[in-house]
């Protein structure tokens, strides 16, 4: 397929498959005409190219796992151990997403408890 087809089986857009490419994340064949070619496996990749990133997982990141983006994601990991990059990789993004969640927890708590003196509403911080 080309990328025009793969944009749209992915759910994405030609230019992000481009950058994808250029980053390392995808290696299209070329056509005679020079054109991109991909196949179904393509889709599997940038799904989960996609899903990573969309975890906080930044590109580079992403690159430590490329030998684990052509299998959907969650069968992939269970059976197979995960190389010592990969597992790095993983470790750091948790331990930042934790740092995050932790501020956003701390900010919404706060914000939870001023609301009701500007509203007069009861306090909504125990729906948490």
């Amino acid at each position: 397929m080309r990328i025009g087809e793969l944009a749209r089986a992915a759910g994405t857009t030609t230019r992000t498959l481009r950058y994808y490419e250029e980053q390392g994340l995808l290696s299209p064949r070329r056509a005679p005409s020079g054109y991109r070619l991909y196949d179904s496996a393509d889709v599997t990749r940038v799904d989960n190219i996609r899903k990573l990133l969309a975890s906080g997982f930044t590109v580079r990141d992403t690159c430590s796992f490329l030998g684990f983006l052509d299998c959907p994601l969650p069968d992939r990991f269970r059976p197979a151990p995960m190389c010592e990059d990969a597992l790095a990789v993983a470790g750091r993004r948790l331990a930042s997403l934790d740092e995050r969640i932790a501020a956003l927890t701390q900010l919404r708590n706060r914000l939870a408890s001023r609301l009701p003196e500007l509203t007069g509403e009861p306090s909504r911080t125990a729906e948490r």
